[in-house]
């Protein structure tokens, strides 16, 4: 893949890391460090409506560090390009560890206390386990969505259902293949 710029910087495409409902995440580099590049796309989603997304994106991260979730910084937004550079967070996702069944109770312990901080500031993120990478035993949120709160979204009515393999987690995989 050739280089992608972020407002004239050019940055070498290592590998795409994940395809999401609102864009792709590649890793990056400049040459001296690793970054995440998401760029934005507009393919349709059934099940989520967007506005504007790189709107979002900026509003969300905001409102996210605002209420203080472990998450990696943003660093640079190409708003014409509709891409965002961000801190990389190495490490495995929560998805990952359910399907080495790897999974610990304390990132579930983590993602407790996440959500307390969450709830009371009325907001939900998106609790599926790819969005979750962990570094050095902390949890990192890694996607920037969120939204107001509402009960039947939230983790332990919601998210919890992919945090270990369960009927929804191996349903999800089969729909994968």
């Amino acid at each position: 893949m050739d280089d992608m710029y972020v407002n004239e910087k050019s940055y070498k495409v290592i590998k795409l890391l994940g395809h999401g409902k609102g864009g792709y995440s590649y890793l990056v580099t400049d040459g001296v460090k690793e970054y995440v590049l998401k760029q934005i796309h507009h393919e349709p989603c059934s099940y989520y409506q967007f506005g504007n997304k790189i709107e979002s994106e900026m509003r969300d991260y905001k409102r996210l560090k605002e209420i203080g979730i472990p998450m990696p910084i943003m660093i640079e937004v190409d708003t014409e390009k509709e891409r965002i550079l961000k801190e990389y967070i190495k490490g495995e996702t929560i998805y990952d560890y359910v399907l080495q069944n790897k999974m610990k109770q304390e990132y579930i312990e983590q993602m407790k206390i996440m959500c307390k901080v969450l709830y009371a500031a009325k907001t939900n993120i998106d609790y599926f386990p790819t969005n979750f990478v962990v570094q050095e035993d902390k949890l990192f949120y890694i996607d920037y969505e969120c939204n107001d709160y509402m009960e039947e979204w939230n983790f332990e009515n919601w998210g919890i259902k992919y945090w270990s393999l369960t009927k929804e987690f191996l349903e999800y995989i089969n729909s994968k293949k």
